[in-house]
């Protein structure tokens, strides 16, 4: 049986190098014998299953080892009538989850620090700016915008709200 795990380590540092943590947990699943594309934000693996599975403890720990304050892991089994589509659609998961982390860090840039160190009208500023662009568009952007302002979904949605008024 073949397995596919996608993983994300945070925190996560936008533009610039990838981040220690997620390129030592990289590092740690090519170590296992195992396939790896890596991006921004996360990393598909595929393998065995017993490979796989043996490996998840490794690349966890060397994520932290590394840093990583969050190790988030997806796991799915990959059948051998469904081809390569698994692996196309979690790329694209990634690719959505990437181009939010671009517009947030686009609107950090424009704003002058991390989301998370702003003050609350910066914050609300940043949430309209992140609107404008179509970041509520794309699948648990408001999860993710939350977290990298430092407050709750419900505080974005208010913000989202009280654009609107």
């Amino acid at each position: 049986m073949q397995l596919e795990a996608e993983f994300t380590s945070e925190p996560f540092h936008g533009e610039g190098p990838p981040p220690e943590h997620a390129i030592k947990a990289r590092d740690t699943a090519e170590d296992a014998g195992l396939s790896a594309d890596f991006g921004p934000l996360g990393t598909l693996v595929r393998g065995d299953a017993d490979t796989l599975l043996d490996a998840l403890p490794a690349i966890a720990r060397a994520a932290l080892d590394g840093g990583a304050t969050r190790v988030t892991l997806q796991l799915r089994q990959v059948g051998d009538d469904e081809g390569t589509e698994p692996a196309a659609e979690l790329r694209g998961a990634l690719e959505l989850h990437n181009a939010l982390a671009r517009l947030i860090g686009d609107v950090e840039r424009e704003l002058g620090g991390k989301l998370d160190t702003l003050d609350r009208a910066a914050k609300q500023r940043a949430v309209r700016l992140l609107k404008e662009r179509g970041a509520f568009g794309l699948r648990k952007s408001v999860s993710t915008v939350a977290e990298a302002l430092g407050v709750t979904r419900f505080t974005v949605y208010n913000y989202l709200n009280r654009d609107q008024d």
